[in-house]
C-alpha cells in the first residue's frame, strides 16, 4: 500500500503521535488501543498537510483538521472517506475531495467517534468518488 506523499501527491498524513509527543499538555490523542480497534463506521480526525498554489504561483502549505469515516480495516491500516471539502482544494482535478478514500495508520488519528446511523447509510449506499489505488 502507497500512502500519500507530499511531492507527489501534494498532500500527506501527519502524524498524530508525533504532535503529542512534542506537546503532551496540550495536544491529546486517544490511547492506541483505540486508535488501532477502529472499525467500519468508527470516525476518525486526521490532520491533513496540503500543498496549493494560488493565483500568482505561489506555493504554500496549509494544514487542516478533517474526519473521515472508516470503510476497510487492513492487517496494517485502515481505508476511509473523507467527510468533508477540503478548504481551498477547488480544482476538481485535484485527489483530495469530500467522499475521497484515504489510507492511514493508527498513528494519524487524533480523535475517534461514531457518526449517526442515517449518515452512515447515505455514506455507504454510494460508492466513494475518489479510489485510492491498492
Amino acid at each position: 500500500m502507497r500512502f500519500p506523499k507530499i511531492d507527489v501527491d501534494y498532500w500527506t498524513l501527519v502524524s498524530g503521535e508525533d504532535r503529542h509527543r512534542s506537546s503532551p499538555e496540550t495536544f491529546w490523542i486517544p490511547p492506541f488501543e483505540e486508535r488501532q480497534a477502529l472499525q467500519p463506521g468508527d470516525a476518525a480526525k486526521l490532520i491533513f498537510e496540503i500543498e496549493s498554489e494560488d493565483e500568482f504561483g505561489e506555493i504554500s502549505r496549509d494544514c487542516e483538521r478533517m474526519w473521515v469515516v472508516v470503510s476497510e480495516v487492513r492487517p496494517l491500516y485502515f481505508i476511509g472517506r473523507v467527510t468533508n471539502m477540503p478548504v481551498g482544494c477547488n480544482d476538481s482535478s485535484f485527489y483530495l475531495t469530500e467522499d475521497a478514500e484515504v489510507p492511514f495508520l493508527p498513528e494519524h488519528v487524533i480523535d475517534i467517534d461514531r457518526p449517526p446511523k442515517e449518515f452512515l447509510d447515505a455514506l455507504f449506499s454510494e460508492s466513494p468518488k475518489k479510489l485510492w489505488p491498492r
